[in-house]
């Protein structure tokens, strides 16, 4: 019975997952859809993760050795993930941007890729691709809801610091103009 749960649970995922990326125009590969629904399901429901210290969990993890330490690294980038793609407003109670979820969980996919032999290039792939994956999530939060999911100068922040599409097509709608970002200001 277990068995057929989880699979309708993952067949919600995945459904959820192509509808957000078809709302906000990604298509994610099958390696990272994959890694996504995995994610999903490993921590939504976890209730410890809303009160972790995600940047106390990355220290902590920087000391740790082997397998223990990739573990570790590897949750908090799959934390600071689902943060900052379905919890951005926690972002805004914890009185801190989203960027600095965006900013520590690629750095904790990077080490994490540095470290891991079989899967590095799949975890190097999460920290570059980390914002298109916001993006998918931020999308699959936003189906089916009126209000905003971050007010315009979060959305002009996020995508000024990180170069979100998704923050920038929000921004479009608010306004007949266009939006132009210095070269300065867009990560490279």
């Amino acid at each position: 019975m277990s068995e057929i749960l989880q699979g309708t649970a993952t067949a919600q995922w995945h459904r959820l997952l192509g509808e957000a990326q078809a709302a906000c125009d990604r298509q994610l590969d099958e390696a990272l859809e994959s890694y996504l629904l995995f994610c999903l399901q490993r921590f939504l429901g976890r209730a410890e993760m809303v009160e972790s210290i995600l940047a106390l969990d990355f220290l902590e993890g920087r000391r740790l050795v082997g397998q223990r330490r990739i573990g570790a690294l590897r949750d908090v980038g799959d934390q600071c993930l689902l943060y900052s793609g379905l919890f951005p407003r926690r972002a805004r109670r914890r009185r801190v941007p989203v960027q600095y979820f965006v900013d520590l969980g690629r750095s904790a996919y990077a080490q994490v890729a540095e470290m891991e032999h079989d899967l590095g290039e799949l975890f190097e792939r999460l920290s570059r691709d980390f914002v298109t994956l916001m993006d998918v999530l931020q999308a699959m939060k936003a189906l089916g809801q009126s209000e905003p999911l971050l007010d315009p100068w979060e959305d002009v922040a996020l995508w000024r610091g990180t170069g979100s599409r998704a923050a920038h097509r929000r921004l479009q709608t608010l306004s007949s103009g266009f939006f132009v970002a210095d070269e300065g200001d867009l990560p490279h």
